[in-house]
């Protein structure tokens, strides 16, 4: 089907009647099972799901930047009873599609916007959100303005006190884009200067997780940044060294790690921070390291409440 970028596809599973992959552009944006909102396909939605296990039992207010078939919303408004989840994609044609295609939560419990992911955050209210999920990609590439220090100063201003920013970022070997998206975030969710919440990093509210191979640079593929806002006022933040998320993460189907602490001071030490509307440089895989399977990232958004925001994928 015709869309505003370009074209939307559903590929059924042979396997599985219910089963499906919505693909834009020829890309794997999502995999859902209409019997089944709680399953996810996508290593890095499994990775951010054991992520968000840290914030509080019970409904989130969370925000989608790039959901496409809004596989993660779905499942966080079955298995988080109460949940107010809004999807933003600046593809309004899909966000009618996924709609009529998909058996997606009506509003007040999803709503979908049509905007650029950039734009919408800077629209919503102070400290209106638990988690944040960015899932936006141009191609393989997150656009240049969702990288650095003054968007993720938006997402920490919407975030309320403890709440978790998820970021799927699409990198190779070294993983120089990751490393420098961590030193962004480092700066931009840091405490006030002189508190124990100053440092990102040793507070435990910034980590990396992806599978043990790409972070030993074997291949190419998804790295989940997740940073936390600090509280500001001493009260206990979910804790991203906390061994029963390293353990939650090796339990995965595809076993993951987490880099939290002093080993992520180590991984992303000797790495500068992007800059606001700097080009966003993303080299060409070396010979022999091309993607084995295509990465993923996610979209979402839908003008049928009314309300408009946006985003896109690669392989999520």
């Amino acid at each position: 089907m015709p869309i505003d970028t370009g074209t939307a596809e559903v590929e059924a599973d042979p396997d599985h009647a219910a089963r499906m992959t919505l693909l834009v552009n020829g890309v794997p944006s999502s995999f859902l099972d209409l019997d089944d909102p709680g399953f996810l396909a996508f290593e890095y939605m499994q990775q951010m799901d054991a992520v968000s296990e840290l914030l509080p039992a019970g409904g989130v207010r969370a925000l989608h930047l790039g959901a496409a078939g809004c596989a993660l919303a779905r499942r966080w408004d079955a298995e988080r009873p109460g949940s107010r989840q809004l999807g933003v994609d600046v593809d309004a044609r899909l966000l009618e599609l996924v709609r009529r295609w998909f058996d997606l939560p009506r509003s007040p419990r999803l709503r979908l916007r049509a905007d650029d992911a950039g734009h919408a955050v800077t629209t919503l209210a102070d400290a209106s959100f638990d988690v944040v999920v960015r899932d936006v990609f141009a191609g393989d590439t997150t656009p240049a303005h969702l990288v650095g220090p003054g968007f993720a100063r938006e997402v920490a201003r919407v975030l309320r006190p403890g709440g978790l920013y998820l970021a799927n970022c699409v990198d190779r070997p070294p993983l120089v884009t990751a490393r420098r998206e961590l030193a962004t975030l480092a700066a931009a969710f840091a405490g006030p200067a002189g508190s124990p919440d100053h440092d990102t990093v040793a507070a435990g509210r910034l980590a990396a997780v992806t599978e043990p191979a790409i972070f030993k640079g074997r291949r190419y593929g998804n790295v989940v940044l997740a940073a936390v806002r600090p509280s500001g006022d001493g009260l206990p933040v979910p804790d991203l060294t906390l061994p029963a998320l390293a353990r939650a993460l090796r339990s995965l189907p595809v076993p993951a790690q987490v880099l939290a602490g002093d080993e992520l001071a180590g991984f992303v030490r000797g790495f500068a921070p992007f800059e606001d509307e700097d080009p966003f440089e993303d080299e060409d895989p070396a010979e022999g390291d091309t993607p084995a399977g295509d990465p993923v990232h996610g979209r979402a958004d839908d003008p049928a409440d009314g309300d408009r925001e946006g985003a896109p994928q690669t392989a999520g």
